[in-house]
């Protein structure tokens, strides 16, 4: 849960800092000034420290003890009394459950470290990608060599695999997003999703891809249908799929052996 706290200041932060640096860059490139940044500290994940957007009230140490400090303060800024959006807490809760998962499947060996490295990589992507449709280079390139790394030494797959599945991963949905702006003339998804699924198979291989793929085009059906008739969600916005493709590749981490070898058994079955 303490993760995950920090989780919630990467989901929060980077983004901004992203954009920050592209309004740097195309003030750069546009040699003009920008204001906005004039006199302004650093922003990055460590400074300036948390506070209540509200009334800039500093957050203290008492104040960011996970879940703890979110039921002791009943949700409001200690300071100015506003709400503290609830998905706080829930993150740090649900980064520690899913760690938890993670640890009792792996145990003490070798894969558990990188494999909580990837959980909680999966998390921050799937809510930067619910609140800014982005998928951050930062973190799914790293994590797509770490992936890369780790199955040099046949941590999850073989490197054959590993290799293939990274490439695979990629190809496999800018064919259907080549496809689609062929035939539509619009785009379907972000390249941020192609990276995403080539990290994913750089972790697990190749021969999860499909099951990634299956799981998370049932995941998306399922939630943008529900979203659509109970949410009145606009059929024409566009719903992130980073979320189901993470959902999907965690399913794949944890239980992808099992799953595959029970769909096998039950194909070969007379």
């Amino acid at each position: 849960m303490v993760i995950g706290s920090f989780l919630n200041v990467v989901i929060y932060r980077l983004p901004k800092m992203m954009h920050k640096s592209w309004n740097e860059e195309c003030c750069e490139f546009l040699e003009i000034v920008n204001e906005q940044d004039i006199d302004k500290q650093n922003y990055n994940l460590v400074f300036p420290n948390s506070q209540c957007p509200g009334c800039e009230h500093k957050i203290r140490a008492w104040e960011n003890i996970p879940l703890i400090s979110y039921l002791f303060l009943r949700g409001k800024c200690s300071s100015c009394r506003s709400s503290i959006s609830i998905r706080y807490p829930l993150i740090e809760l649900f980064s520690g459950l899913l760690s938890l998962i993670v640890a009792w499947h792996f145990g003490l060996s070798l894969q558990l470290i990188p494999a909580l490295l990837l959980t909680w990589a999966l998390i921050t992507l799937s809510f930067i990608d619910i609140d800014h449709q982005l998928l951050p280079d930062d973190i799914t390139l790293p994590f797509l060599w770490l992936g890369l790394l780790c199955n040099i030494f046949g941590l999850f797959t073989n490197i054959y695999s590993s290799l293939i599945g990274a490439m695979a991963g990629y190809l496999s949905l800018w064919l259907v997003y080549i496809s689609f702006k062929l035939v539509t003339g619009k785009e379907g998804m972000g390249h941020g999703d192609f990276k995403l699924l080539a990290m994913i198979g750089a972790w697990m291989g190749w021969e999860i891809l499909p099951l990634t793929i299956v799981l998370s085009s049932l995941c998306g059906a399922v939630i943008g249908v529900s979203m659509i008739m109970f949410q009145n969600h606009d059929r024409k916005q566009p719903i992130p799929f980073g979320p189901y493709l993470a959902i999907a590749g965690w399913i794949a981490l944890v239980w992808g052996q099992e799953i595959t070898a029970s769909y096998n058994s039950w194909l070969l079955q007379p």
